[in-house]
């Protein structure tokens, strides 16, 4: 009896589902302005140094949710559409659990900002000048947007991005009881999130982590291939313009539109503004 009521959940009525897409994109715009007031004059280009540590994990959370709130719609609804049937057969449900899931999605991104701030900087610490602008830089970061092109490719994308596109699946598969259940299966799936888009995460790295345009186009790759139907086309048609913009990046940076080239007046501007 439980599979089955799990399997067929109530639908929401209208006013609570709209009531949580509103109040998930209101977070979301809230998060980017934030970001936008966190980040205002940063972006010097590939390679922005992320500030400290602290300064760079509170801008990286607030980030998160801005980019990511709009995606998670669906899995929100469906995790809340669960606990209403629940409600419903008479079980004792806690309140809150819709935001303790969300809170957990946010502690595997904040996992994920640590690791990635690390990994900058001891590169950094390890390579020294090798990969500055002047030397392998535009190498180093077409690169890197290349290699998010080919992961796009990888089963192991491919299975991340299933359970992110299939919130009735992940759900089934991952439920967990109580309060306690609700962050952990917020960090698991937020685990598949990161999964799926860490080596886009890595292109932004390589565009310009405090750029708020290039946050944003970063934004709309994922929203395009988490929400729109077609997951094959999307999923190879930001494989192939991913290779484009690496290799655009690699031999003609100046022409890339947005793109902030390190060494340029706006860079070193962004350059003081961090110190």
């Amino acid at each position: 009896m439980e599979s089955a009521t799990v399997r067929r959940p109530p639908p929401l009525p209208g006013l609570i589902q709209l009531g949580l897409i509103g109040l998930l994109l209101v977070l979301a715009v809230l998060a980017w302005k934030l970001t936008d007031v966190q980040m205002a004059g940063m972006d010097a280009g590939p390679g922005t140094d992320p500030g400290s540590l602290g300064f760079f994990i509170g801008t990286w959370v607030v980030m998160m949710a801005a980019m990511m709130f709009p995606s998670i719609a669906p899995m929100v609804l469906m995790f809340s559409r669960i606990q209403a049937g629940r409600r419903e057969r008479g079980d004792a449900v806690a309140g809150g659990l819709a935001t303790l899931f969300v809170g957990g999605y946010l502690v595997s991104w904040a996992a994920a900002g640590l690791a990635a701030y690390l990994v900058f900087e001891a590169g950094k610490a390890v390579t020294g000048d090798v990969f500055s602008w002047e030397n392998a830089g535009p190498y180093l970061a077409g690169g890197v947007i290349v290699a998010a092109a080919l992961y796009q490719l990888t089963p192991l994308k491919d299975v991340c991005l299933r359970h992110c596109r299939s919130p009735l699946m992940f759900l089934l598969t991952h439920s967990k009881p109580g309060r306690i259940g609700a962050v952990r299966m917020g960090v698991e799936h937020g685990g598949f999130c990161v999964g799926c888009c860490w080596m886009l995460m890595a292109a932004l790295f390589a565009l310009g982590v405090m750029s708020l345009g290039w946050m944003a186009f970063i934004a709309a790759l994922i929203a395009i291939e988490k929400l729109l139907p077609w997951k094959l086309v999307a999923n190879r048609g930001i494989a192939v313009l991913l290779v484009m913009l690496g290799v655009a990046v690699a031999t003609a940076p100046d022409h890339v539109p947005g793109l902030t080239v390190p060494g340029s007046a706006q860079a070193t501007s962004s350059m003081d503004t961090m110190k």
